[in-house]
């Protein structure tokens, strides 16, 4: 019989869609499971991306009738209408280590994409580059962080087998506190805070929802001109805070102001991974206790987003989200951070990083192929 595919079509279907991690990293050191309920919740016809986003959900199964692997195949019109495409995307790829199970499931994804007119197959992408996406490349060895992938080595195997080329590598960052905050970097700082007449603060919780909406509005300016950038909309925006605010620590979620217009954002998350970890995909029964407890012990962090509107940039303004994200997260305590993700080619980030001492560490990879 051989491995066969079958598209979701059920709500145990999709359970077993959701699930199957978990099986597939039993024992792994460095797999993090999300929260079931939060995948529940992002899977759901509520969230907001799927206003703009078909998607097809595919198991493979074995001989046995045990499932093997899964992928989605979709189509994200905002991209497409965006980039003038006709790009399809796969997404949230998990096989055993069996080549006939990944290319029966891509095979499966890419004839998914064909029918609906798609010329290109992008991925992996979960479900845009607003969300977690690509191969991890090096890294193996060590813990994800917070809302970044970690996935099976033999999966750029699979890329190479089956005709896919690399589109684009993404690089974390990281940075290891050496005692205090490099000199350089607090030079810089306070120049560029003097030449812009700049200042930076921190999000103000109680106004909440007017600080996702500023936010907003830089993100979907400030990433415009970025590779394979999907502006989200307010209502995806206002789902992913919302999703966020549990674990927003607000001295390290920044706006950098030029005559108190916002002009720049930042956000830092402390990195819950270890004790997600711990959970093991559950809230309940311990779960919920081991979070609260965990989370006073939290000593890293990951930046997870910065950027500067257009006509600001080259005037140091990175560097000074950067130096109050340093300052402020030294103040709270923590020792290390990760900067994720940043485009292998966008130099002036890279450049901004590496002045005060980052080092990239990871790697992911975007791959695509002709249809």
């Amino acid at each position: 019989m051989g491995i066969a595919v079958e598209q979701v079509a059920s709500g145990a279907g999709l359970r077993q869609f959701i699930r199957f991690p978990l099986a597939l990293y039993a024992g792994d050191p460095c797999y993090v499971p999300h929260l079931l309920s939060e995948r529940k919740r992002f899977f759901s016809p509520a969230n907001p991306l799927f206003e703009f986003t078909e998607v097809g959900y595919l198991l493979a199964r074995d001989e046995a009738g045990e499932v093997v692997g899964r992928v989605t195949a979709h189509i994200n019109r905002r991209h497409n209408e965006f980039w003038g495409e006709r790009t399809g995307f796969f997404g949230f790829f998990e096989s055993v280590q069996r080549l006939e199970v990944a290319q029966a499931l891509l095979t499966a994804a890419e004839q998914w994409l064909k029918e609906r007119g798609m010329g290109l197959v992008r991925g992996p992408l979960n479900f845009s580059t607003n969300e977690e996406c690509g191969f991890l490349v090096e890294g193996f060895d060590k813990l994800p962080v917070f809302m970044m992938p970690y996935t099976k080595p033999y999966y750029l195997d699979f890329m190479g087998q089956l005709g896919y080329a690399k589109a684009k590598d993404l690089l974390a960052y990281s940075y290891a506190h050496t005692g205090e905050i490099p000199r350089r970097l607090s030079e810089f700082a306070e120049r560029a805070a003097r030449r812009a007449e700049a200042t930076v603060r921190t999000m103000r919780m109680e106004a909440f929802e007017d600080e996702v909406r500023t936010a907003f509005s830089i993100y979907n300016q400030a990433w415009a001109q970025n590779w394979g950038f999907v502006p989200m909309t307010e209502a995806e925006f206002a789902y992913m805070a919302r999703e966020l605010r549990p674990v927003v620590d607000p001295s390290i979620a920044l706006f950098a102001e030029v005559a108190g217009e916002p002009v720049g954002f930042s956000l830092g998350i402390p990195d819950y991974n270890p004790i997600l970890k711990r959970m093991n995909g559950r809230l309940f029964p311990v779960g919920f206790l081991l979070f609260l407890l965990g989370r006073r012990r939290i000593r890293a962090i990951r930046v997870l987003t910065l950027g500067v509107l257009k006509e600001h940039r080259k005037r140091g303004l990175d560097a000074l989200l950067i130096y109050w994200t340093f300052a402020n997260g030294l103040a709270k305590g923590y020792r290390w951070g990760e900067f994720s993700w940043v485009l292998e080619d966008n130099v002036l980030l890279r450049r901004a990083l590496e002045r005060f001492g980052a080092v990239p560490y990871k790697t992911y990879r975007i791959f695509e192929k002709a249809l």
